[in-house]
């Protein structure tokens, strides 16, 4: 107890302060979720009645999923405050080892990966956390968030006990959960809940391994409660023997939809999925009558996506049944938030049915970030592929793009590689479908056709004399899920043949496309009339105030990647669904921004920037 002297001149002025700190203090540590329980943190989340219970108190889920490495740093708290005001209480996040481990003995959690910065962002505005480590995500990310240097081990097995792959997940978690220990509920931080992998019931191909990763997590620190994620038709499979949460449905125990779709991914060369829900419960399909039933029945729940945000460069993973198909770099997902971060007929129809099941109310909406079109950006230098290339390996076979010696040797993750060799004439070239996942052939640096999953063999013309063989092979992004996760290399895979002879005596150059590569591009040359493809363009973009958020869009130009100020926004490709690309108002700088395009075939010479996205023509997927 705190006994204070007051002069009686003075009482009713200290009085008054006093009462304004009292006010503000029980605001600060009672009126908020993510600090109501600060003074006593005994027992966290538990599910071994009925309902949950947090610090013994009947608690009630509602999340929504936002992924701090699909999201502009800048936008972080937007984004959150949003959710918020829709009525949601808990974030739940993935966790990408492919982005915070992109070498053996390289980690990164800084800026835009600053994890621990999200998690207490999320406390700091009154949201628990789920935490989703992994170390498999699936996400629809390349190779479902794993390091791709994972796979030069070629007797590597993903998402088992393995040795080389366990070795790699212990030296990811040694990173990893010390930084997140300290933000768990009973330390007095907003997580709530740890997920153990991600939907193994789907794989399960090691009944170790579930537990490896189990003690794994409890070895370092974990001590909240542990939950999986399955379809129910494997969540036997998913969680046998752990002794944890599953998140479905369970006698005498919560019930939780850990991933409800609010919408859908987008494929190349498909139309824009656009979701009115599936009947998960056997109801009423559309979202609010789902919504409506799930808190009907005091279920709780985790919208999977709130807000998708982009999956900037590379990021992208792809599909393998029924056929080989690449996702795009938008994650908007149609979920309540847009790519953007912009209200939709969802976000207002669910905030209304949430506010009618929270007696507490709803802080007021952000106002919408302002969007501009700027004047093109006209393309004034031009760099040709072929001076562009940096020599790095000279073999006899083939060598796929994670096996080469780059990048501290830890492979190639993303983008391009040119195979060369000399050929002495013409012919059937056949891929024997070892091209992952296109290729541009040229014969003396002319074009003359693509390989694709779908093209296996083209002509070569005759010539006279050595010529040079190239083959421009594109990881169009590895596949996310399923059970050959193990057999996602890419490049060049195996033998190219010639008249059915192998090709062999091979000269290797990496296009990873990362920031240090387009650094090293010098001279760029003044853009001629008729410049050589496939090439890097460059122009400027003018941003005067206050950069805002816009829309890039490429009409005339056929395949390739944009960058803005070296950053990687991701792959345009004229088959669509998606027609522009997002670009975010923290990625620009006031006064000029540089544009680079790195074109396959033919371009237009002006990159436009537009204020309204254009996802492609939509399809109601049920």
């Amino acid at each position: 107890m705190v006994v204070l002297r007051i002069r009686s001149g003075h009482k009713r002025k200290y009085a008054l302060v006093c009462l304004c700190i009292v006010g503000f203090l029980m605001y600060r540590y009672l009126g908020t979720p993510a600090t109501r329980w600060r003074m006593s943190r005994k027992v966290g989340l538990a599910a071994n009645t009925s309902q949950f219970t947090l610090e013994g108190e009947p608690f009630h889920i509602l999340g929504g999923s936002i992924h701090y490495f699909r999201v502009p740093r800048a936008y972080w708290r937007d984004r959150l405050v949003k959710m918020k005001a829709c009525g949601i209480n808990t974030l739940t996040t993935y966790v990408p080892w492919s982005l915070h481990q992109p070498e053996r003995k390289g980690f990164n959690f800084h800026t835009q990966l600053d994890l621990e910065a999200y998690i207490n962002l999320a406390a700091e505005l009154g949201l628990w956390v789920i935490l989703r480590p992994g170390p498999y995500i699936s996400s629809e990310l390349d190779l479902g968030g794993l390091p791709s240097w994972l796979l030069q081990d070629g007797s590597m097995r993903l998402r088992t006990t393995h040795p080389g792959f366990t070795q790699a997940v212990n030296s990811f978690f040694d990173k990893l959960i010390p930084k997140v220990v300290p933000l768990q509920f009973k330390k007095g931080g907003p997580i709530i809940a740890v997920q153990v992998e991600n939907e193994y019931g789907s794989f399960a191909k090691d009944q170790s391994y579930m537990l490896f990763i189990k003690e794994a997590l409890q070895s370092r620190g974990i001590s909240e409660l542990l939950l999986t994620s399955d379809n129910h038709n494997t969540l036997k499979s998913g969680a046998d023997s752990l002794d944890v949460f599953c998140s479905c449905f369970q006698p005498n125990s919560p019930t939780m939809v850990m991933d409800y779709w609010t919408g859908w991914y987008d494929v190349w060369g498909d139309l824009h999925h656009v979701r009115q829900f599936v009947n998960m419960l056997n109801l009423l399909s559309d979202m609010v009558s789902t919504m409506r039933e799930i808190l009907r029945r005091g279920m709780s729940v985790n919208l999977y996506m709130f807000h998708g945000g982009s999956s900037f460069g590379f990021m992208s993973g792809a599909l393998a049944s029924p056929s080989y198909r690449a996702l795009v770099p938008s994650y908007d997902f149609d979920a309540p938030l847009t790519e953007a971060g912009e209200y939709t007929p969802k976000y207002h129809l669910l905030r209304d049915l949430l506010s009618r099941y929270n007696r507490d109310s709803f802080p007021d909406m952000p106002a919408l970030h302002y969007r501009e079109a700027y004047e093109p950006a006209i393309m004034y230098q031009h760099l040709s592929l072929w001076d562009a290339l940096s020599f790095t390996e000279g073999v006899s076979k083939p060598v796929n793009m994670e096996n080469l010696p780059v990048n501290s040797r830890n492979g190639q993750s993303y983008g391009y590689t040119l195979y060369e060799t000399t050929i002495t004439s013409g012919g059937l070239l056949k891929s024997g479908d070892n091209v992952r996942d296109r290729a541009l052939v040229f014969v003396d640096r002319s074009y003359v056709g693509l390989f694709k999953r779908q093209t296996l063999e083209l002509a070569v013309p005759d010539g006279k004399g050595q010529r040079t063989l190239s083959l421009l092979v594109e990881n169009c992004g590895r596949v996310h899920q399923g059970r050959d996760l193990d057999k996602q290399h890419k490049g060049l895979v195996g033998d190219i043949l010639l008249n059915n002879i192998p090709l062999r005596d091979f000269t290797i150059y990496s296009l990873d496309m990362k920031p240090s590569f387009i650094d090293r591009f010098a001279p760029w040359k003044t853009l001629s009339e008729s410049p050589s493809f496939p090439g890097f363009f460059m122009g400027r973009l003018f941003a005067y105030g206050y950069p805002s958020d816009t829309f890039v869009k490429m009409p005339g130009w056929e395949k390739g990647v944009v960058f803005i100020n070296g950053l990687n926004l991701g792959r345009y490709w004229s088959i669509g669904p998606q027609q522009t690309l997002y670009l975010p108002g923290p990625f620009l700088n006031s006064g000029i921004n540089q544009v680079i395009v790195f074109e396959e075939q033919e371009g237009d010479y002006k990159v436009n920037f537009e204020d309204m996205p254009d996802l492609g023509m939509a399809a109601d997927i049920q």
